[in-house]
């Protein structure tokens, strides 16, 4: 009787797996209820898991001395799944495969809670959008931080990976030149 419970809120968990901002009004608000629901269906594994990242996210707002917006506590996510990644890796690399499955199920879980990045193809659009605006007779070497200013406050930071953003632009701007 409680595997066919815990089957049925397994499902209705994959149900709600979708991001998006008009069915929950805040990331951490998110987190706090899923943590409730895991607990309820005794899922330890996934409460455990975001209590951990709930954990880092008011161990973060400590050190800001203020709360996080959505944004930021994305951010913090994405810290704690690149985390888990690198140590699935490592842990792979060491032969121990049972370590390294149990962090990447933890990735897949936190992963469910972010929104989307943006692809490269979409970065790509915003940046071509951003030079063309721009002056031409803007100095060169002032270009890319104009760039990304402008790109940054176009696009909220917690749906583009930074790197990419800094490859594309310099890609962009070497094929320009």
């Amino acid at each position: 009787m409680l595997s066919f419970i815990r089957s049925i809120a397994r499902a209705n968990l994959a149900t709600r797996r979708l991001y998006s901002t008009l069915d929950q009004p805040d990331l951490r608000t998110w987190l706090l209820n899923e943590v409730k629901n895991a607990m309820k269906i005794r899922d330890t594994h996934t409460s455990m898991t975001l209590r951990s990242v709930l954990s880092e996210i008011n161990s973060a707002e400590k050190t800001s001395n203020g709360e996080l917006s959505s944004s930021e506590v994305a951010n913090v996510m994405r810290k704690a799944i690149q985390r888990r990644s690198e140590a699935a890796a490592q842990f792979g690399k060491a032969n121990r495969p049972d370590l390294a499955k149990k962090e990447q199920e933890e990735v897949e879980l936190l992963s469910k809670f972010l929104p989307p990045l943006l692809s490269a193809a979409d970065i790509d659009i915003h940046i071509n959008f951003i030079l063309e605006t721009l002056p031409k007779e803007t100095d060169p070497r002032k270009i890319s931080g104009l760039i990304f200013k402008e790109f940054y406050s176009r696009v909220d930071k917690s749906t583009v990976d930074s790197n990419l953003v800094k490859e594309r632009a310099h890609t962009l701007l070497t094929s320009k030149s």
